[in-house]
């Protein structure tokens, strides 16, 4: 079975720096390079970043909130004295009374029907949506 030389007084060419160097004292990087131990630069840590493992998605057991319509409670006497459920209207103030207006879109010779959405009168909407109030009277003096 063949045997390697020892290298004692051969001389390695650096692949960093093309420069010859005793054999004996070269090194291999991680890139696969020889180069002289003067050379040498260790792999950076932002090479091997740690694993990070997913974030989560979704919870194990769930508990919705359940959003429930106001009730009249009028004449109610006795309640079940069970847990109170937060109650939430849902629905938009006011009348929403909206023009659909359709469009065709025409470009590089292909027609995209289109539709847009018009208040019918913005302004009367907002006024029905307005808060007037007034509380009282206020005296200034200045003495």
């Amino acid at each position: 079975m063949a045997r390697y030389a020892r290298g004692k007084r051969s001389l390695a060419i650096s692949d960093r720096s093309g420069q010859a160097f005793p054999y004996l004292e070269m090194v291999k990087e991680w890139t696969g390079a020889l180069v002289h131990i003067s050379e040498y630069e260790p792999k950076q840590p932002q090479l091997d970043p740690p694993y990070h493992r997913a974030d989560p998605i979704a919870l194990r057991n769930p508990r919705p909130q359940r959003f429930q319509q106001p009730l009249n409670r009028d004449g109610v006497f006795a309640d079940s004295g069970g847990i109170t459920v937060g109650v939430a209207n849902l629905s938009l103030p006011g009348p929403f009374a909206f023009q659909v207006a359709r469009v065709d879109f025409t470009g590089n010779n292909i027609t995209t029907p289109g539709s847009s959405m018009v208040p019918e009168n913005g302004s009367e909407q907002n006024r029905q949506r307005q808060l007037i109030f007034s509380q009282g009277n206020v005296e200034v003096s200045i003495s």
